[in-house]
């Protein structure tokens, strides 16, 4: 009987041990899901924002053979683009051919450290309803008043700003699987069906905000080179240096609202 309890003792601390561990896998799958308060306005957004800026660019085979034997890891757009626009095709027979090409200092990688969202990043809006006179509820709903325009931008001053925000861009978005650019405009007359109770005697004030991707890491920065051996073709990257860096990235066709009774 003794052994048969320590038995079930064992059993419950067992299950104590690994419960923290399933609720933090849960905590993981829930990560890329909206707040209650925050909506999804692309369909009803008056301004066609453009998505340009999630496009991912795919590396030619050429590129890609490059940038997977390379010691350091390439995930710079613009240096693949150049990649993809290189050809190369030294002859089999060229034994003892030795030659080095020089294509310039670039950002090569970015590696995040920390991706977070704030979900009141800007105010861009505040609809209100007076229900003091009435005599039954009332109900109010968004309706953009101005055109707001957003923006994003780095957090610091780093060398070719352009290619690293696009890095940051497509790690945030990786991160967080939301829609992403460092400019969303959120049109006037915009509006939703979502309505917020305003009881007799009260006035409802409604606030919207347009969220952001706050992105941490660090870039690195080398110069790069393609050696040729004989037959051989290999991408080299000299002098590495690594800087930190930040961003904020506006999520795009996203509103989230704050309602209060006064």
């Amino acid at each position: 009987m003794r052994k048969w309890m320590l038995s079930i003792m064992a059993l419950l601390l067992m299950l104590t041990a690994v419960e923290p561990m399933i609720l933090s896998a849960e905590e993981k799958k829930e990560e890329g899901r909206l707040p209650s308060h925050v909506l999804n306005i692309s369909k009803d957004n008056t301004y066609p924002n453009s998505t340009e800026d999630q496009v991912v660019l795919e590396p030619s085979e050429l590129s890609k053979e490059l940038i997977e034997e390379s010691e350091v890891k390439i995930t710079n757009p613009r240096l693949i683009e150049l990649l993809n626009e290189t050809s190369l095709k030294p002859s089999p027979l060229a034994i003892g051919y030795r030659g080095e090409v020089y294509l310039g200092k670039w950002p090569l990688n970015y590696t995040s450290k920390e991706t977070s969202i704030n979900w009141e990043y800007q105010h861009i809006n505040t609809n209100e309803l007076n229900n003091q006179a009435s005599q039954t509820t009332e109900k109010l709903k968004y309706l953009q008043k101005e055109e707001k325009h957003v923006k994003g931008g780095l957090t610091a001053k780093i060398d070719v700003p352009d290619q690293v925000k696009r890095m940051l861009l497509l790690e945030a978005q990786n991160n967080t699987n939301l829609p992403l650019s460092f400019h969303t405009v959120v049109g006037s007359g915009t509006k939703q069906q979502n309505s917020y109770a305003v009881p007799v005697n009260k006035i409802g004030v409604l606030q919207a905000y347009a969220p952001a991707v706050n992105e941490k890491g660090t870039v690195a920065f080398g110069e790069v080179y393609i050696q040729l051996k004989g037959s051989k073709k290999e991408l080299v990257v000299k002098n590495i240096k690594k800087q930190g860096i930040g961003a904020w990235i506006p999520i795009q066709d996203h509103v989230s609202y704050s309602f209060q009774l006064k």
